[in-house]
């Protein structure tokens, strides 16, 4: 039993330092900042075995971006792994995630752990690869697992805890054409099925959250029963999976252990509302980490943009963390170029996002200076205030150094005005 206050009871009574630092960041006031923080609305995932910079997810804060990188049973190579974690953060993610299945497990996180921001795990693909098979795992080593990833720094762990076997039963009554696309939902299906038993995730609840407390660790709560395509999207085991989650997620908070929520992946857009919002209202405004969702299933090699298209609308409904989805999706495992241009398209649905969360956001100090340094013509300011300067640079270097853009040239409209209105005066 963690003996210890957690961050949300030291909110309930103070302003804890940590707080006040994300808020300065976020700009905001610390003492709702804290508020926020006590009510499970924001969370701040910082194991308090590893110092790194801060990144507050949730209600005030800016859209946050996660990149998953890692190795697999088909190639495991720790340092291209290392060069695409490198990649990420030199493109602005806010968040790193190790979803290695291949090799020395513990030394590749290791090597993650050792870049200086907020990194999570998916604790169950390890204890599956320790214990041979999903249907050897045993509720043990998986508590096992968890507890070692804790005490190695690892600030936030995605755990299915929502599949369990009502999950199950409902996807056994409403078959799907993807019955699970989630590796660890699929890990506890397959154990469930074998054992006759229940989720231990979901039967040791609050054992996990005293292992959590202790080091200060995030739950995310998993999506196991996301849907794989868009012909899944109304299926009912999404929808119990929601239900379970919003009763674990009370009982995290009362725990005093910091939660935000998983949510699905592939979706008609004009259901990505109505799902944001119900899984929102079911956890109590938790905050809700996004990969996508992805609006169309036949875009593959284009699914970055595919995911980016889906994460402004969940952003415009309330999903305040958004994971990085790479043109490789659903085709191989990413090389650094996928991970720099999922990273970009991620980042650039963030940005959208932020301008639609904040009441006028496109009025945002950014976004004018750009409109009048392309008023003035002036590419250096362009170039500095833009989201990826040096893709900007590298377009309009290539027909020389000009004026204008080469696509109008001498015909360049805004060069047109400048010149007609300055004449004027």
């Amino acid at each position: 039993m963690c003996l210890m206050r957690t961050l949300i009871q030291e909110c309930i009574a103070g302003i804890p330092t940590i707080v006040e630092v994300a808020a300065r960041q976020e700009g905001q006031n610390p003492r709702d900042f804290a508020r926020a923080v006590a009510r499970g609305h924001v969370v701040i995932p910082a194991n308090t075995m590893r110092p790194h910079q801060m990144s507050a997810i949730g209600e005030g804060c800016r859209v946050k971006v996660n990149v998953n990188v890692g190795t697999s049973g088909e190639r495991c190579d720790p340092a291209l792994e290392r060069e695409k974690a490198k990649a990420a953060i030199a493109n602005g993610t806010d968040t790193l995630m190790d979803l290695s299945t291949g090799g020395d497990l513990e030394s590749v996180r290791k090597m993650i752990l050792s870049f200086d921001v907020p990194v999570g795990t998916v604790p169950i693909y390890e204890a599956v690869r320790k214990a041979g098979s999903a249907m050897n795992l045993s509720a043990d080593l998986l508590f096992t697992v968890i507890r070692e990833h804790c005490k190695q720094g690892v600030d936030f762990l995605t755990l299915h805890c929502g599949v369990n076997r009502d999950a199950l039963a409902a996807l056994k009554t409403d078959p799907r054409i993807l019955p699970v696309v989630s590796r660890g939902g699929a890990f506890h299906v397959a154990w469930m099925e074998q054992s006759d038993e229940e989720n231990p995730l979901f039967s040791e609840f609050d054992y996990l959250l005293e292992i959590l407390a202790e080091h200060e660790v995030v739950v995310s709560l998993g999506d196991g029963m996301r849907p794989g395509c868009l012909q899944d999207a109304d299926r009912h085991a999404k929808t119990v999976e929601y239900l379970n989650l919003g009763r674990l997620a009370n009982r995290a908070l009362n725990a005093g252990v910091q939660r935000m929520i998983e949510g699905p992946g592939h979706l008609p857009f004009d259901q990505i509302g109505y799902n944001v919002r119900m899984i929102k209202e079911l956890t109590n405004e938790a905050p809700l980490y996004l990969l996508g969702p992805l609006v169309t299933d036949i875009a593959p090699g284009y699914d970055h943009m595919v995911a980016a298209i889906g994460g402004v609308e969940a952003c415009r409904h309330g999903a305040d963390f958004l994971c990085m989805v790479s043109p490789s999706e659903h085709l191989a495992l990413p090389l650094v170029g996928d991970i720099v241009e999922g990273t970009r398209a991620a980042k650039l649905s963030a940005h959208i996002g932020d301008l639609i969360r904040e009441k006028e956001g496109f009025k945002m100090p950014r976004e004018r200076q750009m409109a009048d340094a392309r008023r003035r013509l002036d590419w250096k300011e362009q170039f500095a205030l833009a989201l990826f300067p040096d893709a900007a640079r590298a377009i309009h270097a290539r027909d020389g150094d000009l004026d204008t853009c080469s696509m109008c040239g001498d015909l360049c409209a805004v060069k047109m005005m400048q010149e007609m209105f300055q004449a004027k005066k």
